[in-house]
């Protein structure tokens, strides 16, 4: 049963044109449209990086048995590894055979060539990541971007990053010092205006990785959800939050009312997918054959991604 309030999948509708498809089935809404239905819902869309065919099954199947839209991203590193053309390839053909909205989003990508070569690959997404640089830099920068971006694929979303959230989605033993590189609202306005990127990145307490204690379950993220506001006010236009694992459940909810309407999830999804391999090779220790012990991580996985898609498409 499709969750209550959430930016389900419509009725006679399917996320991609298929080849078989007849005039009574029109094609399924694309990503922009998901992320306006979500809005106007006060929900959000999970994504979820991948790295394995494991975690992109993990994932996938959890997003269908709720009947929620999914992002799946891939960072550079990832998509070195598991391949541009081939995890293309890949999420194409989950959303042809299921007729399910699974999108695909190039995850902070920091050089236009990476950029054009996602996009080339059929991306639906870009997230081009210059948050590093000064702020007159990464404006130009991601201006240029964005223009090469939509002469390729006029459809495609581009994401800027404003702020510093710390990098690498691992196991940190000490918090970084966040707090002097927080968005304000009015260079929110001003990266957007200057942009015209799709989507926006902001810094408002969240943090690429998880601490020790939080996957420990000990501490948890907080967020400030007033800036949420003032920056989707400034910005209008739909906000992501990256760095979401191991956040408070109360500050998603709160997170969402204000504004956030796409919620990134890795490294807790790492942290299952570890987990559950060690499970899986632990209960059979002679075991050689991987589809007898993947699965174990396919599960661990599936649950945790299945867990935040139901918080983040509870309405508030």
């Amino acid at each position: 049963m499709t969750l209550s309030g959430a930016a389900s999948i419509p009725k006679n509708e399917s996320p991609t044109q298929h080849p078989n498809q007849t005039r009574e089935q029109p094609p399924m809404k694309c990503l922009k449209d998901f992320l306006a239905q979500a809005q106007k819902s006060k929900v959000a869309i999970g994504h979820f990086n991948v790295a394995d065919l494991v975690v992109l099954k993990a994932v996938f199947d959890g997003a269908r048995e709720l009947k929620v839209p999914l992002v799946v991203g891939v960072s550079e590193g990832e998509r070195d590894f598991i391949g541009v053309r081939q995890i293309a390839a890949l999420v194409r053909s989950l959303r042809e055979e299921f007729d399910f909205p699974i999108f695909l989003n190039a995850d902070h990508t920091h050089t236009l060539a990476k950029a054009l070569e996602a996009a080339k690959a059929g991306f639906d997404a870009i997230v081009f990541d210059l948050s590093a640089l000064p702020f007159d830099e990464n404006v130009r920068r991601t201006r240029e971007a964005v223009e090469a971006l939509k002469t390729i694929h006029p459809a495609i979303l581009v994401e800027g990053e404003i702020g510093d959230i710390g990098t690498g989605s691992e196991i940190h033993r000490q918090a970084p010092d966040l707090s002097k590189g927080l968005t304000s609202p009015a260079e929110a306005k001003q990266f957007v205006d200057a942009t015209k990127v799709d989507i926006l990145a902001p810094a408002v307490g969240n943090m690429h990785g998880m601490l020790e204690s939080m996957v420990q379950g000990k501490t948890k993220k907080r967020l400030d959800i007033n800036r949420i506001a003032q920056i989707k006010n400034a910005a209008q236009i739909p906000l992501t939050l990256h760095g979401g694992s191991g956040t408070d459940d109360e500050d998603f909810k709160r997170a969402i009312d204000a504004g956030i309407t796409m919620i990134h999830i890795n490294t807790e999804i790492r942290v299952a997918w570890r987990r559950g391999l060690l499970d899986g090779l632990t209960q059979h220790p002679d075991e050689v054959v991987p589809y007898k012990v993947l699965p174990f991580a396919v599960d661990t996985v599936k649950q945790v991604a299945a867990s935040r898609l139901r918080l983040f498409n509870e309405k508030n």
